[in-house]
């Protein structure tokens, strides 16, 4: 990696509908251009869970031209980095060329909490912020490269 070309990191997760979906709007919001990112499913949705995409709006993150994607579409792409937001797509992470470091988040799932829509909605919240935390300290690694 060299200090002109972009860092490529892939965000996965089963469905790819919050949590990757999520990690992949914010690394790019506050990663100001640096990466290339992108994120994708084993199982994709038809498309991105609502309170998702209002839990990173809160903290202006758009994420309006993100849609769920299969994994099949970056089989065979090079990576830097490869993180997996949930432990079901760990197990069954593919090989990626190039040797990219691989990352795991334990993250639990947002969209199985039960309760009133607040609480459905803080758990979105609280995943959102978990994953700034997380790509801030991500991001710390690259700035010592």
């Amino acid at each position: 990696m060299t200090d002109s070309k972009k860092i490529r990191v892939l965000f996965l997760c089963t469905h790819n509908q919050a949590r990757s979906q999520m990690a992949e709007g914010i690394l790019r919001h506050i990663g100001k251009g640096r990466y290339e990112v992108f994120s994708a499913g084993s199982e994709p949705a038809a498309e991105i869970h609502p309170m998702a995409v209002k839990a990173v709006s809160e903290v202006d993150v758009e994420m309006s031209t993100q849609n769920p994607k299969s994994l099949d579409l970056y089989k065979g792409q090079n990576f830097d980095y490869v993180i997996t937001t949930c432990d079901r797509i760990k197990e069954i992470c593919p090989v990626f060329p190039g040797d990219p470091v691989l990352i795991h988040w334990s993250l639990p799932d947002p969209s199985l909490v039960e309760g009133t829509e607040r609480e459905k909605q803080a758990a979105f919240n609280q995943i959102a912020m978990d994953l700034q935390t997380r790509i801030r300290l991500f991001m710390e690694l690259h700035l010592y490269k």
